[in-house]
């Protein structure tokens, strides 16, 4: 039988090691996030580099990737992207409800495109090689 010390000892343990995997868990999932929102810039981009679309099918092309968002975090990129020149948009009507803003990439937001494929294709080569050194 454990004194009441020895249980005192014991349960601090336990204590520390649930606050650590616990800060350890919500660290993950910052980072999680972080990296989420860096990606979903430059896959907004790839998406209307091969067609113009509206917020609804941008969303569900997201979600074809596995990508979930939401219209609280895409309106903010899209006018962000649109401010920066990467984007325009134009007005169309349409056929069941009131009209559609159709976003578009602008030749800037190519020329950023391209940016961001070669700073992908880097740290993707980077990251795999450093998976695949202890191989």
């Amino acid at each position: 039988m454990l004194s009441k010390r020895q249980n005192l000892e014991h349960l601090h343990k336990i204590k520390s090691y649930i606050i650590y995997h616990s800060s350890m868990a919500t660290n993950i999932d910052n980072l999680k996030s972080q990296m989420r929102k860096g990606m979903l810039e430059f896959c907004v981009l790839l998406l209307l580099s091969r067609s113009d679309a509206y917020v609804s099918e941008i969303i569900a092309r997201m979600k074809e990737a596995h990508l979930i968002v939401v219209e609280g975090t895409l309106y903010p990129l899209l006018t962000r992207l649109k401010n920066d020149g990467l984007l325009g948009y134009r007005w169309e009507e349409s056929p069941a409800g009131p009209p559609r803003k159709y976003y578009s990439i602008t030749p800037l937001g190519r020329q950023f495109l391209d940016e961001l494929h070669n700073s992908w294709s880097e740290i993707t080569q980077t990251v795999n090689h450093i998976l695949n050194e202890n191989s």
